[in-house]
């Protein structure tokens, strides 16, 4: 699942390819991937995309009218700006073009989920493997229309996320820290992935209770939280759209490494298992040793 350091990176690839240019057409491939109808996608031609931000996993397009102040249907330039929000879910991507086809797209059971097409000839694709079809593309006036932006927590990597900050988030919570820090609604833009990653940097059990943080542990898991993502980023930086999967799997210590040695201390790395994903970390990093019980809600093996 493309997270916070991926989409951030997609965001800067779409900023240096796709800002100032002016939308062509947008078009669903399939029924389930647009979420909204009011506007219309067609209201996206002739607008321009004038900014790109991130919130959180999810990837905003500002899109104005355009310099001849025409975009789209009959009324649509009196819309003011609209936004194209798209999260990519588990298993979507976006992949940049060069060479986008003039027929329009069929909807079918394709891979393609949605296409844009900018009036260059260059555009993007976005594809979702597998069968839980979970991509979705919103076009709203306003990005806080969309659900899962308008109940996104704090954003890890602003100013005032603080070690602060995070200790009254902590507070209170008899909750599993590794379901914290993958809970959008309480810390945005981090997942199972980077989630398995921060615990292992600030050396703590995914099964620790949130309330029992102690200040000084809260100041760990603060640096843990700012320094993996600030370097993922980092290492994401400058990387094409279709580099990116290669370099987070490359760049990752624990996380899809089951089997494998830990790179701070050469213990095997162990997996915890759940219905629908898994938990990866180092029994000596992080468990003292200890093996963690494979079953949801499962404690330290005694």
């Amino acid at each position: 699942m493309p997270e916070l350091p991926e989409v951030e990176a997609l965001a800067v690839f779409l900023r240096e390819h796709a800002s100032g240019r002016v939308i062509a057409r947008a078009e669903a491939a399939s029924f389930a991937v647009l979420k909204t109808f009011d506007p219309p996608l067609s209201a996206l031609s002739g607008r321009a995309i004038t900014e790109i931000s991130r919130h959180g996993k999810f990837l905003d397009l500002r899109c104005a009218a355009g310099a001849n102040g025409t975009a789209g249907t009959a009324g649509a330039a009196g819309l003011g700006d609209l936004h194209l929000v798209m999260h990519l879910a588990r298993a979507g991507w976006l992949r940049w073009r060069t060479d986008i086809p003039d027929k329009p797209l069929r909807l079918g059971k394709s891979p393609l989920a949605f296409r844009l097409v900018l009036e260059d000839g260059t555009g993007f694709d976005l594809t979702e493997a597998g069968t839980q079809k979970r991509l979705a593309v919103y076009l709203v006036r306003d990005p806080a229309d969309v659900p899962g932006v308008a109940t996104l927590g704090p954003e890890p990597l602003a100013a005032d996320f603080t070690a602060d900050a995070l200790a009254a988030i902590l507070a209170g919570r008899r909750t599993q820290i590794k379901g914290v820090l993958r809970d959008q609604h309480i810390i945005a833009g981090i997942g199972n992935a980077y989630s398995d990653e921060v615990l292992h940097a600030a050396k703590m059990s995914p099964f620790k209770l949130a309330s029992s943080f102690t200040p000084e542990e809260v100041a760990v898991l603060h640096d843990a939280i700012v320094s993996t993502l600030t370097e993922a980023v980092k290492r994401s930086a400058g990387l094409a759209a279709a580099d990116l999967k290669g370099e987070k799997k490359t760049g990752l210590q624990v996380h899809g490494k089951t089997g494998q040695p830990c790179p701070v201390c050469g213990d095997t790395v162990r997996e915890v298992s759940f219905a629908d994903s898994s938990l990866q970390y180092c029994p000596t990093c992080q468990t003292g040793g200890k093996p963690l019980a494979d079953r949801r809600l499962s404690r330290l093996l005694k």
